[in-house]
Formats: C-alpha cells, sequence, structure tokens
C-alpha cells in the first residue's frame, strides 16, 4: 500500500525502496526538496532523481518525452487506467488522454499521475478533434476481424495509442475513429487481454521500433 512520505511523497513503507536524510553538507540546486533532503526520500523514482522536487523531475522528463499519445475510454469503473497511467509513465509517452468520465481510479497509477501529462476529454469527437489538430493518427488496439497484428505493423512516430474497456473494448464509435486497428497475438484460450496489459505491449512496441536505447536514463546526478 502506497502511503504519503515525509514531504507527500509515495513511499512504500513494506519495500527497502529510497534513501536515508541527505548526509550534510546538502547539494545545493533549485531542483532539490530540502523537506527530502533532511528526512530521507523513499518515493518510486529513479536514482537520479533522489531528493528532487516533483516538479523539478517533471520538467526534466518534458525535455525527452516521447512523441507517442495514449488515450483509454472511462465509460465504466475500469481499474485498468492507473496501470496505463503507470505504463504510460515508465515509457516517458507524451500524454495520456482519459476519454469518457472524467473520473477515474488513480489507486493503480501507484503515484505516477504525479509525473505524467493528462488531459480529460468528453467524448470521442472530441478526441477525434485533438489527434486532427495535433497530427495524431489513432491507432485503436483491439483484437477485431480485419485487424493488422501489431507485431508486424509500422507504428507511426506520433501515435495515439486507443484503448478500450475491460471487456467490452473499443466502443464502435471509438472504432470509426480509428486511422488503423492493430490487434495483439494471443496463444491461449482467453478471448481478451485486460487494457493495462494491452497498453503496455503497444507502448514497448513502439519503443522498440523508435526509441533511443542506449543507457537507462535516470535524470541528471548532483
Amino acid at each position: 500500500m502506497t502511503v504519503p512520505g515525509p514531504a507527500g511523497g509515495d513511499a512504500t513503507p513494506d519495500l527497502a525502496v529510497g534513501v536515508g536524510p541527505h548526509p550534510r553538507p546538502w547539494p545545493t540546486g533549485g531542483h532539490y526538496d530540502p523537506q527530502l533532503l533532511e528526512h530521507g526520500d523513499h518515493r518510486n523514482v529513479s536514482d537520479g532523481y533522489r531528493y528532487w522536487t516533483v516538479e523539478a523531475i517533471v520538467a526534466d522528463l518534458d525535455t525527452r518525452r516521447h512523441e507517442f499519445v495514449v488515450a483509454i475510454e472511462n465509460w465504466q469503473h475500469d481499474a485498468n487506467i492507473g496501470t496505463v497511467v503507470r505504463t504510460a509513465n515508465a515509457f516517458l509517452a507524451r500524454e495520456v488522454l482519459i476519454v469518457g468520465r472524467k473520473r477515474w481510479n488513480r489507486r493503480g497509477a501507484m503515484v505516477t499521475d504525479r509525473y505524467q501529462h493528462l488531459r480529460h476529454l468528453p467524448s470521442i469527437a472530441a478526441l477525434t478533434d485533438w489527434a486532427a489538430e495535433n497530427g495524431c493518427p489513432i491507432v485503436a488496439i483491439d483484437n477485431t476481424s480485419g485487424s493488422t497484428p501489431i507485431e508486424t505493423a509500422e507504428l507511426p512516430r506520433n501515435a495515439l495509442f486507443l484503448f478500450g474497456q475491460e471487456g467490452p473494448g473499443l466502443t464502435p464509435e471509438a472504432q470509426a475513429s480509428a486511422t488503423s486497428t492493430l490487434s495483439i497475438a494471443q496463444f491461449g484460450s482467453t478471448r481478451s487481454i485486460n487494457a493495462g496489459v494491452a497498453a503496455g505491449i503497444a507502448m514497448h512496441c513502439w519503443i522498440r521500433q523508435h526509441a533511443v536505447i542506449s543507457t537507462r536514463l535516470t535524470g541528471r546526478q548532483g
């Protein structure tokens, strides 16, 4: 269970996460949080971001976010949205768009929504307008007849991945809005996988095609 840390962070008390108070003299710089330096930083952040303020972390991430966008329909109470947000943060998505209901269950995000840009759009029509204004082709992820396997597809650099709800999948309106529909290969007995898992697979497919893989990016040191 995630609980607030000394500076309102995302501490995880049941795991040995983070670092204790920083020995003096403290490092200087506006990106450091004095409360974290004094009490320790037990948030679930990369080592390079230890003792940084949330605002400084977001600003640093903004300098290197990827071009793809993730959207998920929110017509029911779906706990998968939090997982989608958390995974979008891990793969450094440009934005996450919540389509439909504005409220969603943030528990699964594990506080990563603090570091990920989120936008609410009230309808698929609004999503279509946003995608057109931002030059993002809508790529639906759904195992429907006529879909193209994502494993063999060439993904647009500025793709807007669109996911449906657990169970019913994408609404007909969402399917009609898509430029293309991609499916994820499955080999077992189940008919579908949940949106959280599907989103992670789709984002990683994009990473494999377009991201620069060198060393793990953990923010600047010092």
